[in-house]
Formats: structure tokens, sequence, C-alpha cells
């Protein structure tokens, strides 16, 4: 518990010791790439007092244009783990919440990252278009396409909006397994346990010739691939993978 508080204090004053010039230099510079540099950098540190290792596997497999990385979701330590291991800027899609934090929300919203209300469809459907527009313009997306962390680290239904943001901007998708994390951040526990995540990227899968009546099939066949980079406690139970395909249109 004692790493955890050290790592939030941390991060309270990293955030607002060094998120005001960084914004600023972003808005006189109208690039965002130094500030996100600087906040990967701040989160990958937080890790390290948290006793956080992490282990990136298959770095060969990103391809070089713009693509949507798509991970499996167990803990908050996903997102630092997955993006502080992309050799490059990427932005997400993040719950709504998140965006009302003083210096925070406006650091995301100027590195591309997109708000999303989880309870109102037509301003969910209006983040995707949005971030479909930040893809057009040379922005690559990690998503975590299960839409919540899962509860026991199993694998879980992937939702359709990654896939739809895929296959109308027609860019590759990375599948990416993320294993150890559900170990080191409890779904609902505040306290941070020492331990190893292991990030893996496998090879790209191209949606050329996919449309979106296909999406399900496009959707199946990403989810194997993560499935497959995971631990056996990690594998979706039977009764998860046969889920209704309703659970994957939500």
């Amino acid at each position: 518990m004692l790493r955890s508080s050290i790592a939030v204090i941390f991060l309270a004053l990293y955030i607002l010791l060094m998120g005001p010039p960084l914004i600023l230099h972003c808005l006189l510079t109208g690039s965002p790439e130094v500030m996100f540099k600087c906040a990967v950098a701040g989160a990958r540190f937080a890790m390290v007092i948290c006793g956080i290792k992490v282990k990136a596997e298959g770095l060969e497999n990103i391809p070089p244009g713009v693509c949507i990385f798509v991970a499996n979701h167990t803990s908050n330590a996903d997102p630092p783990a997955v993006v502080g291991s992309i050799p490059r800027r990427v932005a997400m899609l993040g719950k709504k919440e998140v965006f009302r934090v003083p210096i925070l929300g406006t650091v995301l919203r100027l590195a591309g990252f997109v708000a999303v209300d989880r309870a109102n469809r037509e301003a969910a459907i209006a983040s995707v278009d949005q971030a479909i527009e930040h893809l057009k313009g040379g922005v690559s997306f990690l998503i975590f396409p299960e839409g919540t962390r899962s509860p026991d680290g199993r694998l879980r239904p992937f939702k359709k909006g990654s896939f739809v943001m895929a296959i109308r901007t027609q860019v590759p998708v990375v599948p990416v397994s993320v294993s150890g994390a559900h170990k080191v951040m409890l779904k609902g526990e505040q306290a941070v346990h020492p331990g190893i995540v292991t990030v893996k990227f496998h090879p790209p899968v191209e949606v050329n010739g996919y449309m979106l009546e296909h999406r399900d099939e496009l959707i199946a066949k990403v989810q194997a691939i993560v499935a497959s980079g995971l631990p056996e406690d990690q594998q979706p139970l039977a009764a998860t993978t046969n889920a209704d395909s309703s659970l994957r249109s939500e």
C-alpha cells in the first residue's frame, strides 16, 4: 500500500507541475509529441515506484503506419503498460469522467484522446466518429474492446466499436495480449502489487476486403489471436467464448 500511495502522490505532483508548461508548449508549437512523451515517462516511473516491470514482445510486428491496437483489459495497469511499450504516439478512447480531471483532461484532449459517454448511445457513436477522424489524420489508437476490465483476468467478448473504426478507415488491427496485469492491480482494489506485466504484439490483421457486415468475422479472428497469447488462467471460458453474438454488438 505504501508503494501505491507514493505513486499516487508522485503522479499528482507530476501532473500539477509538468502539465501546465507542457500544455503551453503544445499550444505554441501545435504538436503534442513532447507532451505525450513526458506523460508516458511519468506513467512509466510511477509503475517503477510500484515495482511493476513491463516486458514487451513482438515489437517488430508493429506496422510503420497508422493502425488500431486491440488489447484485452484486466487492470488499470494495462493502459500505461501498453502505451509505454508502443514506440510512437497513440491515442485512446476513455471514460468521460477522466476528462473532467483538471489539467489531465486538457492533456488528454490535446493528445488526441477521445472521451466516451457509455450511458449515451448517440454520444458514444459520435466519439467513434471523432476517433475515425483522428485515424484519418494519422493518429493510431489503442482500444480495449471488452469495454471494461475483466473481473477475473479472463478474456471477455469484444464489442464492435474498434472494428467498425478499422473497417471504415481500412487501417490494420494489431492484436495485443496483456498478461499479468490483473495480478499487480486487481479490479476493485486500491493497492498495487509488484510483478511483471507482459505485453505481446501480434502481426497485424489487414482489413482490406472486410465490409461492415463482416465485422463479426473480424472480431472473432482478432479475439482468437489475442487469446492465443494469454496464459491458461486468462483464457476465455467456454461459456464466454460461445456467448450470444449480441454481446459483440453492444
